[in-house]
C-alpha cells in the first residue's frame, strides 16, 4: 500500500489516518451503494441493536435456543403483506423493516440475527439468507421456502422425510399456475421434489421428533406451490406453539398458536432444521 506524504505538520497524522481507513475497509463487511441505507428506521435499528444484544448475551446457547429467545422478542409485532420491494419489471429492493413483518421475513430476520453479533454482520447475513449467492435481485430471492434447503447459501436441512414413515415426496412444479401461467412473472419453474407429512399423520411421535427452533411450512396441496405459511416450533412450558406472523384478522401480528390445532387446519408439514 503506498500513501502519499502530506506536506508540513499534519503528514505523520494523515499517513495514520489513510492507513486506519484502509484497514477498517478491508475487515469490515459492506453493503454495496446501490442499496442505499438498507435499515429503514430508527425503530427497526433500536430493535435490531436489542436483538444483537440478546444474542450476544447468550454465548452458549444452541441454534435452536437462539431462534427461540430471538423470535419471542418479536411477538406482538403487527403483521404486514408483501413486505418486500421487486418484481420482473421493478429492480428489487434491499428492505429491512421490522416495524410489520409477513411470515417469509419474520424468519429471514431471525435466521439472519442468530448468525450474527453486529448490524454489518446481520446485514450480510440477511442478504445470504434471503437472496441465492448473496446477489440482491428478484431473480435470486428465495421465493419459495424449499429454497432454503436448496439454494446457496443453504440455511437450513430438509428433515421431513425422516420424521415419519407416513412422508410423502411428490414432485412439484414451483411457479407454475395449473392454468398454465406463473405465480411469479419473469422467473423460471421449478421441479423439485418436495416431501411433507400429511397433516393427520401428524401425532405425538413427530412432534417427539421436533426440536425448539425448526422451521415448520404449512403443505400446499395446490399446483407451484410448496408452502402457503411458515413459522417456527417451539416447545413450551404449556406444550408446542407454532410462532408465526399471523395474518388472520384475530391475530394480525407475531403469535404462538397451539401446534396440533394448527396442524389440522394444514394439508400436512415440511420441516427444515436450521444448520
Amino acid at each position: 500500500m503506498t500513501v502519499q506524504p502530506a506536506g508540513g505538520p499534519l503528514r505523520s497524522i494523515a499517513r495514520v489516518l489513510l492507513i486506519i481507513s484502509a484497514l477498517v475497509g478491508m475487515v469490515m463487511p459492506t453493503v454495496p451503494a446501490a442499496f442505499g441505507a438498507p435499515i429503514s428506521d430508527d425503530v427497526t435499528a433500536g430493535k435490531i441493536d436489542e436483538l444483537l444484544a440478546l444474542r450476544a448475551a447468550s454465548p452458549g446457547a444452541s441454534k435452536g435456543e437462539l431462534i427461540e429467545r430471538l423470535s419471542g422478542r418479536l411477538l406482538g409485532t403487527p403483521y404486514g403483506a408483501d413486505m418486500l420491494i421487486g418484481s420482473a419489471d421493478q429492480p428489487e429492493q434491499l428492505v429491512i423493516d421490522l416495524r410489520r413483518v409477513d411470515c417469509f421475513t419474520y424468519l429471514d430476520y431471525v435466521e439472519a440475527l442468530s448468525r450474527s453479533t453486529d448490524r454489518d454482520q446481520f446485514v450480510a447475513n440477511l442478504i445470504a439468507t434471503r437472496y441465492a449467492d448473496s446477489r440482491v435481485e428478484f431473480q435470486q430471492r428465495k421465493h419459495f421456502f424449499s429454497d432454503w434447503s436448496h439454494t446457496a447459501r443453504i440455511a437450513a436441512t430438509d428433515i421431513t422425510g425422516t420424521l415419519s414413515p407416513a412422508a410423502v415426496t411428490v414432485t412439484k412444479h414451483l411457479n407454475a399456475k395449473a392454468d398454465g401461467g406463473t405465480y411469479l412473472p419473469g422467473l423460471p419453474v421449478v421441479d423439485r421434489g418436495i416431501t411433507y407429512i400429511p397433516g393427520a399423520a401428524v401425532d405425538e411421535s413427530v412432534i417427539g421428533g421436533l426440536r425448539t427452533g425448526d422451521y415448520i411450512g404449512a403443505y400446499a396441496d395446490q399446483p407451484g406451490l410448496d408452502v402457503t405459511h411458515v413459522g417456527i416450533f417451539v416447545m413450551t412450558p404449556s406444550g408446542p406453539v407454532f410462532r408465526n406472523a399471523s395474518s388472520l384478522a384475530a391475530n394480525n401480528k407475531v403469535v404462538d398458536s397451539p401446534f396440533a390445532d394448527y396442524v389440522r387446519t394444514t394439508p400436512g408439514i415440511m420441516v427444515l432444521r436450521a444448520q
